[in-house]
C-alpha cells in the first residue's frame, strides 16, 4: 500500500493550519500624516503610535517641519486607501485621505465621492493623488 494518500492528506492539513498571508496583512493599520502645501507621509504598522511616528518622519523627510506634520487619518485594518488633491474655487488646496476600504474599486469610488462637485460645489479641481492596497503598498495611479 502506498503512503502517498497519507502524505497528501498530511500536507493538506499542514497547509490548512498555516496562517493566512492575507489575514496577516489585515492585522496592520495605515497612518497618514500631512503638512498642508509641504509634504505628507504614509506608513503601516500594528499600532497607531508606531505608524504615525513613521508617517510623520516621512513627512519631515519630504521637507516639512515636524510641527506641521499632523496626524490626519488612521485605519485598522488598513484596507485600501486613497489620497485626493482638492482645490477650492478661491485657490487654496489640500489633500484628503480615505482608508479602510474592502477593495480597490471601493477606494476609488470613495475618492470619486470626495471629488463630486454636486456634493461639494466649492471645488474647482479634484483628482486622485495616491492609492494604497490593503497591505500599505502604494499602487501607481494611472
Amino acid at each position: 500500500m502506498s503512503d502517498r494518500p497519507f502524505f497528501a492528506g498530511l500536507t493538506i492539513m499542514v497547509l490548512a493550519l498555516q496562517p493566512d498571508a492575507f489575514a496577516q496583512d489585515r492585522n496592520v493599520g495605515i497612518a497618514f500624516a500631512y503638512a498642508p502645501e509641504q509634504a505628507s507621509g504614509v506608513c503601516v504598522g500594528g499600532s497607531p503610535d508606531k505608524a504615525f511616528a513613521c508617517a510623520r518622519q516621512k513627512c519631515v523627510d519630504g521637507g516639512a517641519a515636524a510641527a506641521d506634520c499632523a496626524r490626519v487619518a488612521w485605519c485598522f485594518p488598513a484596507g485600501w486607501s486613497a489620497a485626493v488633491g482638492v482645490m477650492h474655487k478661491e485657490g487654496i488646496h489640500w489633500t484628503e485621505f480615505t482608508c479602510g476600504w474592502q477593495s480597490r474599486e471601493a477606494a476609488l469610488a470613495a475618492a470619486d465621492i470626495r471629488c463630486d462637485t454636486a456634493q461639494r460645489p466649492y471645488i474647482q479641481e479634484c483628482a486622485l493623488g495616491g492609492l494604497w492596497d490593503d497591505s500599505g503598498k502604494e499602487i501607481p495611479v494611472e
